[in-house]
């Protein structure tokens, strides 16, 4: 191919072709976008999801009811007055005397509000050792752990007078505070280091700092531009902090690989001698219609959240397909200008002793017969071509056994113990008051709405759930009633037996609703009583997940299949391209119950005793690594065909494709599992799994897919690789933006003479 001015076609070609012509209108319209997104962010505030929206079923009902009657419920606290030894108990004089000290120090901070003795509430432990001094922290709830400490302070001042007995507050403020105090930064840093370490891996990667800095450059504004868009549609659709956290992330693994896709053909192009502007026209249309296809399919993806009814799950599905369309635009639009405005001063920056990349191919050019890559993508090829049977036996087969453990997952919301470990002093007072008082840290809350709260029949009904909640077993008390007569509302505080374990906790729980309730409140017309709390919470959420999973699925394969089939009019591609991302992600749920949940390795990761997977994290799994999955797959399956459809055999044209994007491939994937990595190391079980999950599949889908599973099976299909029904020619033709060269090469014919589609 020569260095002429022949027209490409496609979106991603036009839109690369216009911004080299018009290189600062479009550098201009992109900051002028970024800075009026974030404006009108500002401007607009953003707004969060409500507690009431959090979930549907009973949950999202006794939020409304507490909503609806303006009732703010303070942040509550529990003092645990407990023995160290076996002798002393709560009717001793000793005993008596620190729980006054207890009452009289926390009223005396002025931060308490409702403080109970243990004494008038029966809240003493069944062996008599240990009893609770409960109370709740003025003010809003929301922001109870910046007021706490006075409290914390004055709890701590009673046990140093104390000191044969164990004086230790818990509640949501202090947690609050504690894990501020402890996480508060750590999330953050992680956000913070991510930056850095993926750019230097980009500096390894292209040997000089400009080109290094603008994929991560890109990235930022990309993800500074959907910070904004999430205030302004955050009234439409309430976004989180969770939401934003996972929109930076994603938003840093697209936003860098898009831009590295686009810059390695652009540099590899010149680096084969390509004049500036054909070097960029051909990385327009072909790594840019590969950042396309891959971007349109990663928003399909993220928008299989929608389908959830989960507000959070919708937030975090929204901020990331947004952050991916715009990373998506941002590459196809600014980066072809910017490359265009800086010309060979984008290898300015050199970093000694690394080689310029980019030589070392023959960057796909037809003619040569050269494969030019990676030395080491290209062994691997050669033995897994030559054996290409082999290959897919083995390669399915260990990622079968990788992700047999899947099989038996175990999903729950993590309680305190699991998400922290017992590094904290207040998981071990978590543990202690469960262990006293099963149940009485994270109680049942039954709210209870009637047209008349004091009307005897409803005094009788909630007289009754209290006495037949015992009784039934599924708690052993003390169950508290505390009224809200103007609002004609009850809150019932039900300790569940079973405490921390989730498992019987969620079958008291069970009892409380199928049997307690309808036996009591329920006779009594007009009253709703829907139960809340944390176990009722995590049931709710696993059985609003638990259906939602089939849709989700459906819609993100569906969906997705129907795209690759557009975009390489392949049968045989799309169904491929679902089986291996299929596999990939398989693969990362068994690395994920076999750490966390069995512990295999566990140490390792700092994850002992989990035991379980958190619930939100399978779903949440799927569909970012279904999404991210297809940034490769599109990016090497597309080489392959551009090899291909120059008139390569499909042997040769897997060869060139997988061995001439391995750089790429490996450098992107290699930024990916740094930065996932980072939040491995985080505190928190959940983040700590997710991190984990989401490096391990990347890996695996980097390496044994992409490098082994994929080559192979397309060499086992030859020329069907490329087969499309007749009664499929009528589909839409979104296929390649081809390069010059490409759209003038010949076509080729199987051995019956026809032409092959490709």
């Amino acid at each position: 191919m020569g260095n002429g001015d022949s027209r490409v076609r496609g979106i991603a070609a036009r839109a690369g072709g216009w911004s080299a012509r018009h290189r600062w209108a479009a550098v201009g319209i992109w900051v002028l976008f970024v800075v009026l997104a974030m404006g009108l962010g500002s401007a607009a505030g953003r707004v969060d999801v409500d507690d009431s929206d959090q979930l549907k079923g009973e949950t999202h009902t006794a939020a409304r009811i507490v909503e609806d009657a303006g009732i703010e419920e303070p942040a509550g606290e529990t003092v645990l007055v407990q023995a160290k030894d076996g002798d002393l108990k709560a009717t001793d004089a000793e005993f008596r005397a620190a729980v006054e000290a207890v009452v009289t120090a926390v009223e005396g901070t002025g931060e308490a509000t409702d403080v109970t003795s243990p004494y008038d509430t029966r809240t003493i432990s069944e062996d008599g050792r240990s009893a609770l001094v409960q109370f709740d922290i003025r003010g809003d709830s929301a922001t109870a752990g910046e007021r706490v400490e006075p409290v914390l302070k004055a709890v701590e001042g009673v046990q140093e007078d104390h000191a044969s007995l164990r004086i230790e507050e818990i509640g949501g403020a202090s947690m609050m505070k504690t894990f501020d105090d402890a996480f508060g930064d750590d999330f953050q840093k992680a956000e913070y280091s991510a930056v850095p370490v993926a750019l230097g891996i980009l500096l390894i990667a292209f040997g000089a700092l400009v080109a290094a800095l603008l994929p991560v450059l890109l990235a930022i504004t990309a993800i500074v531009a959907t910070m904004g868009l999430m205030g302004v549609v955050s009234h439409v659709m309430p976004m989180s902090d969770t939401a934003n956290s996972v929109m930076l992330l994603v938003g840093l693994a697209v936003g860098v690989d898009y831009c590295l896709f686009y810059l390695r053909r652009e540099r590899e192009e010149r680096a084969a001698g390509r004049d500036a502007q054909t070097a960029l026209r051909i990385a327009a249309a072909t790594s840019g219609r590969a950042i396309v296809v891959s971007g349109v399919t990663v928003c399909v993806a993220m928008a299989g959240m929608l389908f959830t009814g989960l507000a959070e799950f919708e937030a975090m599905g929204l901020a990331s397909l947004m952050v991916v369309a715009v990373a998506m635009v941002g590459s196809v639009t600014v980066l072809p200008a910017l490359l265009s405005l800086l010309g060979e001063r984008v290898e300015k920056g050199r970093i000694p002793f690394l080689r310029r990349r980019g030589n070392s191919g023959n960057g796909g050019n037809s003619g040569n017969g050269g494969n030019g890559g990676s030395r080491f993508w290209t062994a691997v090829l050669k033995g897994v071509l030559a054996k290409p049977v082999v290959s897919v036996v083995v390669a399915t087969g260990a990622l079968l056994a990788v992700a047999a453990p899947a099989l038996g997952m175990k999903t729950q919301q993590l309680t305190l113990d699991q998400e922290f470990g017992d590094s904290l002093p207040i998981v071990q007072t978590y543990n202690r008051l469960n262990e006293a008082f099963p149940g009485g840290s994270e109680p049942a809350e039954v709210v209870v709405k009637a047209k008349d709260i004091n009307a005897p029949e409803v005094k009788a009904a909630l007289a009754d759930f209290r006495e037949r909640a015992v009784d039934s077993g599924a708690s052993r008390g003390p169950v508290e009633i505390k009224l809200h007569d103007a609002q004609n509302v009850a809150f019932v505080y039900v300790p569940l037996v079973g405490g921390s374990d989730l498992d019987k906790a969620g079958a008291s729980l069970d009892t409380l609703r199928d049997e307690v309730r309808p036996a009591t409140l329920g006779e009594v017309d007009g009253v709703e009583a829907p139960i809340t709390g944390q176990v009722a919470g995590s049931k709710d959420f696993n059985d609003q997940l638990a259906g939602a999973v089939v849709p989700v699925f459906a819609f993100v394969v569906v969906f997705a299949f129907g795209l690759m089939l557009l975009s390489f009019r392949s049968l045989t591609v799309a169904l491929t391209s679902i089986v291996l991302n299929l596999l990939s992600v398989g693969a990362a749920y068994g690395i994920l119950v076999a750490v966390f949940q069995h512990g295999w390795g566990a140490s390792l990761v700092g994850a002992e005793g989990v035991g379980a997977i958190v619930t939100w994290l399978p779903l949440f799994l799927f569909v970012i690594l279904f999404g991210l999955s297809m940034d490769y797959h599109v990016f090497v399956v597309s080489r392959i065909r551009e090899a291909r459809l120059r008139g390569r055999t499909t042997r040769d044209a897997i060869t060139h494709g997988v061995v001439t994007t391995a750089g790429v491939v490996t450098s992107a994937a290699v930024i990916m599992v740094a930065v996932f990595a980072i939040f491995g190391t985080l505190s928190m079980q959940s983040m700590k799994q997710m991190g984990v999950g989401l490096a391990a599949a990347v890996l695996i889908d980097a390496t044994v897919i992409r490098g082994v599973l994929l080559p192979a099976v397309m060499a086992l299909l030859g020329e069907r690789n490329w087969y499309l029904p007749k009664w499929l020619h009528r589909l839409p033709d979104l296929t390649h933006d081809e390069a010059p060269d490409a759209v003038a090469a010949p076509v080729t014919h199987d051995d019956k003479g026809e032409p092959v589609r490709v």
